[in-house]
């Protein structure tokens, strides 16, 4: 039976993303969480430990509203076995729209937090930046999972091929308890 989607599913183009093994690029971006945000270097948090980058679309979009909810649901960096991991989005949408985004989603009880990187030019720097149809000039990242220890160097790597598609949560989680 065909599934009848409002939108069409785009093949990506491909990518010279880091890969396992590989040193995660370091940046610095507003660091956004329920109450405020800063400055914060990606260095700055695997300095504490591991971290769960996840690179999404922007907040408001189906992709990144059912990609928290999982995470939440998951409860990742918050379990017995996982609680030293950090996990943090960035996606293009400014600090105030991710404030939304937390209270919203309902994953500041968690303490997810999430980086503002309206240019994109993290994405960029990790080569995952998809421009958007029919919007000249506008990208976001592509929707991307980076699970990193505390050299940032990259424990498990997954990017989209397609837009939208979804990382195999349970690949995740089972790359979080290798840790």
């Amino acid at each position: 039976m065909a599934m009848g989607l409002d939108f069409e599913v785009v093949d990506l183009t491909d990518t010279d993303h880091p890969e396992e093994g590989e040193q995660a690029p370091d940046f610095e971006r507003p660091l956004v969480n329920h109450e405020y945000w800063e400055d914060t270097a990606l260095s700055d948090l695997t300095a504490d430990g591991p971290v769960l980058l996840l690179f999404h679309t922007m907040d408001g979009a189906f992709p990144t509203t059912y990609m928290w909810n999982e995470i939440r649901d998951r409860q990742w960096g918050h379990r017995e076995r996982d609680d030293d991991l950090t996990v943090v989005g960035l996606s293009v949408s400014s600090p105030y729209e991710h404030k939304q985004t937390v209270q919203e989603r309902g994953i500041e009880d968690a303490d997810y937090r999430l980086f503002s990187d309206p240019q994109n030019g993290v994405a960029e720097q990790y080569d995952i930046a998809h421009d958007l149809d029919g919007m000249a000039g506008v990208s976001e990242p592509r929707p991307a999972v980076f699970l990193l220890d505390a050299e940032r160097v990259i424990q498990y790597a997954w990017v989209a091929d397609e837009w939208p598609e979804f990382p195999d949560y349970d690949a995740v989680e089972a790359a979080i308890d290798d840790l």
